[in-house]
Order: C-alpha cells, then structure tokens, then sequence
C-alpha cells in the first residue's frame, strides 16, 4: 500500500514562502499525474496544480504566478514552491495521484487502481 506523505508546511507573514514536499517510501512516480489540492475551513477541495508525466502543468488561477509545482528525478518526490503568500492561501495542502498511476515501490512496478491522496499539511498565512 502507497501512502503519500506530504510536510514542508508551517505558518509565515503575508509575502512569505514555503515549499511542500510530497513522496512515499521506496516509490518512484514513473507514470503518474499528480497535483497538489488545498481544502480551507469551511471551503470545498480545490486543485491547486497539477502535472502531468508528459510535464503538461495547469496551476489554479489564483496561484499562477506565484506556485511553482516541480517533481524530483528520479521521480520520487513532488514539490510545491509557494511565494508571495496571502492569507487566503492558508488551508491544509494535500498530495494527490491519479488512477491508473504506474509507479516502482522498491524494485516492483505496477499499476494502481485508485487514486491516492496523502493525509495532508497545514499552511497558515498571516498578515
């Protein structure tokens, strides 16, 4: 079982930057759309930027400009570089693969069938 894991997270001022990591143990993404997803209290998921393994990126329009999603190679770890924060940035940022996702978990490869989303990190911006 893959379990994304994500962290990176944390609170800064208004202008301030973060970066978020994503990966999970012994994993290299080889085929795999991912994208980072944020949820704000009281506020429905939202993407915030995907990419796709042809390196294909849509960012949210509110973000364009000021994140940058990126992923290791070997492709084991996806990243989120957030500059320029406001405070409507501040949810908890999650992690996500699509269906159909072909990855190597130490040495094996194979095909999941689901999607899979990590547990989450909480960005706090404060003005």
């Amino acid at each position: 079982q893959v379990q994304l894991k994500e962290s990176g997270g944390g609170s800064v001022l208004a202008g301030g930057s973060l970066k978020l990591s994503c990966g999970a143990s012994g994993v290299v993404f080889r085929g795999c759309k991912m994208g980072w997803y944020r949820q704000a209290p009281g506020k429905s998921r939202e993407m915030v930027a995907t990419l796709r393994p042809d390196g294909i990126i849509n960012y949210a329009d509110d973000v364009q400009g000021r994140f940058t999603i990126s992923q290791s190679y070997p492709k084991t770890t996806l990243y989120l570089q957030m500059d320029s924060l406001k405070p409507d940035d501040t949810a908890v940022y999650t992690c996500w693969t699509n269906e159909r996702c072909y990855y190597c978990q130490d040495g094996f490869c194979s095909t999941s069938s689901s999607e899979w989303w990590g547990q989450g990190t909480q960005v706090t911006v404060s003005s």
